[in-house]
């Protein structure tokens, strides 16, 4: 028996910017999963929500108090971006984002690295190598293997990465003076080739201070 279809239109629960209850704000989960909607054009609304002043509603189908949440049935929410992609993957197949596993683990510690050289308070710790290093490994990726990371077409992993790459691009830049090398040239391609998609440009935040106001609490706790 085929699997039921998702309440149409998708409502997913995202996160709302900081003192704009009515503006989307900057979480790149939520952003992966809006790219993903939109990539595979499937109809959604969207419930923005203050995560400093967490309604009753939504600590209801969210425990924990953390976005992004997908309804897939009558009082049924689903929260974890991995398994929210999972299931709009299964449910929508065509067109298929779905990495080939010997793909999927690509780039998978360029976000831990990022954030560990943002928060890092020493400069011979060894965080802005270690991250150098795996954008590096990506630059070597795309020219083999792109543009993108599974070739001629987008796939999940790069929803996925797309959001990432452009919280690093300006939280760095901001709080650090950083940039990418420009000798990464086929990673600067790749980042400006996922900026430049209708379905990021539908998605992202309206305004870099919005990234850089979601991680100051973050690097002054």
């Amino acid at each position: 028996m085929a699997a039921a279809a998702l309440p149409e239109p998708v409502l997913v629960c995202v996160k709302a910017a900081a003192g704009s209850p009515d503006v989307l704000g900057d979480c790149p989960f939520c952003q992966r999963v809006l790219i993903t909607l939109e990539e595979k054009k499937i109809p959604y609304e969207t419930k923005l929500v203050d995560l400093s002043y967490k309604p009753d509603w939504f600590l209801k189908i969210s425990p924990e108090g953390k976005v992004p949440v997908l309804k897939i049935a009558e009082d049924k929410w689903v929260p974890d971006s991995d398994v929210i992609v999972g299931i709009i993957e299964e449910k929508y197949p065509d067109p298929s984002l779905r990495t080939p596993p010997e793909k999927a683990s690509v780039a998978s510690k360029i976000f831990s690295s990022f954030v560990a050289f943002l928060k890092s308070k020493d400069p011979n710790d060894g965080s802005e190598q270690a991250l150098v290093n795996e954008l590096k490994s990506l630059d070597e990726h795309i020219k083999n293997h792109g543009p993108y990371i599974n070739g001629e077409n987008i796939s999940a992993v790069d929803v996925s990465l797309a959001p990432k790459l452009f919280h690093l691009q300006v939280a760095l830049k901001h709080f650090k003076g950083w940039t990418i090398p420009e000798s990464l040239t086929y990673l600067h391609a790749y980042k400006e080739l996922l900026f430049n998609r209708d379905s990021f440009l539908k998605t992202k935040p309206v305004a870099e201070e919005l990234v850089i106001k979601g991680w100051a609490p973050k690097l002054n706790a």
